[in-house]
């Protein structure tokens, strides 16, 4: 299948001939759906704190010592798909429903001060949209952190300045430093890079912290092959094979570069402006809370079962086990020896932990938390997507009353302070295939296991109920003009 030259194209991106074949496979075998049993809800798998319950949480996590922190942002999105429907406008000559609103709203829009400066008429829908998208702004080829998203009496902020905002309120570390990590993709990389450094001063001035900001790029190492629709390699007009990037799933290896104590995820569009932070940052702070208390637990029970382990720890840790952790073990676990049931429990509760953030669904998309049987037998819960889910379980998905918004606090050491190998605790069933074209002609696209999806499947996770007011992504440029953004 593969020549020598093949070989080599597949070997300087940094990736296994094995690999690529073990892809193929997946395109031939396709991923199995999950084993969802049913959706989690609230005392069923999501826990509900109440507003002083939360209080004291983020009370209590301000007063520890809390090592290093860093604040993870997959942030390598175009905002191409913010504009769709300003593109379809130029494109037809046709006002549609969206060019409409901007248009009636303009002065509403962080961005209108450059609008009014530029000397367009503003007046004028196409010479309006076309600054907006094309030369002018160049909105439509940036990505979404640097994209202006709220305006304030005497400036507008981009998204990732608000995202440097949110770690100064709570992604401090002991030593008093705010560590933020972008993805970025390389072509944005020196435009991210300046545009931080020429940030960084004023919230330092703010927050009274120092801001340590680093980028990544994902690696080509993580591309996936694309096929045709027989399953062949996908070839270009000069023979060469077809690599794509393979989704968020890819930025694991990223994530797994990180070394922190605590490591709070988020995505870029989901910011708001100042007024509006306050639930943001003190469900932070509790969530974050939450975490180290597992994780504490956990080191006690683990450093408790290696002195040896009698029969009340055993039910004790397993019941933490099944109520903190809500990790139910397959019924020949009852069964086993002591011996045995120490080294199952041993494994469990020395992984990575994270508490995501689970809101009310009131119509947003996004993957949803579920009970998961696992094809050995256990169940825990995982965030799964739509299509992770076999059609005949759709009544299952209908009665799910929260969705995941990608809030998580994630805690990714041992109970020997060693950093876990997060590519460890992957499920590699949980990919994704999609139907694509390039140059008129289809092909298919492998997607890894998503980050919060089948990446983080063998960690211990903790579902925990937030406001939706913490939750206000921009999908389209309209979204904006929301009052969570204004």
């Amino acid at each position: 299948m593969f020549s020598e030259k093949d070989i080599l194209q597949i070997q300087e991106r940094g990736i296994s001939v094995e690999k690529i074949q073990r892809q193929i496979k997946n395109f031939e075998n396709g991923f199995p759906y999950l084993g969802i049993l049913r959706a989690a809800t609230l005392n069923d798998g999501i826990k509900n704190y109440s507003r002083e319950e939360v209080v004291g949480l983020a009370d209590s996590y301000d007063r520890r010592k809390k090592g290093a922190v860093v604040k993870f942002v997959p942030a390598s999105g175009a905002a191409t798909r913010m504009f769709k429907d300003l593109y379809e406008f130029l494109n037809t000559g046709e006002i549609n429903d969206s060019v409409r609103r901007v248009m009636e709203d303009i002065e509403k829009f962080p961005f209108f001060a450059d609008l009014k400066a530029s000397g367009i008429d503003l007046g004028d829908s196409k010479e309006v949209i076309s600054y907006i998208v094309g030369e002018g702004l160049n909105y439509g080829n940036l990505p979404k952190g640097l994209i202006l998203f709220h305006k304030y009496d005497d400036e507008s902020r981009t998204a990732v300045e608000e995202h440097l905002a949110e770690a100064g309120a709570y992604g401090v570390s002991s030593e008093n430093r705010a560590r933020i990590h972008f993805t970025v993709s390389p072509e944005h990389l020196e435009l991210f890079d300046r545009h931080v450094k020429e940030s960084v001063p004023k919230f330092e001035q703010e927050y009274g912290v120092k801001y340590d900001v680093t980028f990544s790029c994902q690696k080509p190492s993580t591309d996936t092959i694309a096929v045709d629709m027989e399953n062949n390699p996908f070839r270009e007009d000069d023979g060469s094979i077809l690599f794509r990037p393979a989704g968020h799933g890819a930025l694991l290896e990223n994530l797994n570069d990180i070394d922190a104590d605590i490591i709070f995820i988020k995505t870029v569009d989901n910011v708001v402006p100042d007024h509006l932070k306050s639930d943001t940052v003190l469900y932070k702070r509790a969530m974050a809370e939450i975490l180290l208390r597992l994780q504490q637990r956990c080191f006690e029970y683990v450093n408790a079962l290696e002195c040896g382990a009698n029969e009340p720890l055993l039910e004790e840790i397993e019941e933490f086990i099944k109520e903190d952790l809500s990790y139910n073990f397959r019924n020949e676990f009852s069964r086993k020896t002591n011996k045995e049931k120490a080294n199952t429990m041993m494994g469990i509760l020395n992984r990575p932990i994270r508490v995501c953030g689970i809101v009310r669904n009131e119509g947003e998309p996004g993957g949803g938390p579920f009970w998961v049987r696992s094809e050995e037998g256990d169940v825990s819960l995982q965030i799964a997507e739509s299509a992770q889910i076999a059609p005949e379980k759709s009544d299952v998905m209908r009665k799910a009353t929260h969705f995941n918004p990608v809030d998580i606090v994630c805690a990714v050491k041992d109970y020997r302070d060693k950093k876990f190998d997060l590519l460890k605790f992957t499920d590699p069933r949980t990919g994704f295939i999609s139907e694509k074209s390039k140059n008129g002609r289809k092909l298919k696209a492998q997607e890894l296991p998503g980050l919060w999806n089948g990446s983080m499947a063998g960690w211990n996770t903790v579902f925990v109920e937030v406001p939706i007011s913490t939750f206000s992504p921009v999908k389209t440029v309209n979204d904006l003009l929301r009052p969570q953004h204004q």
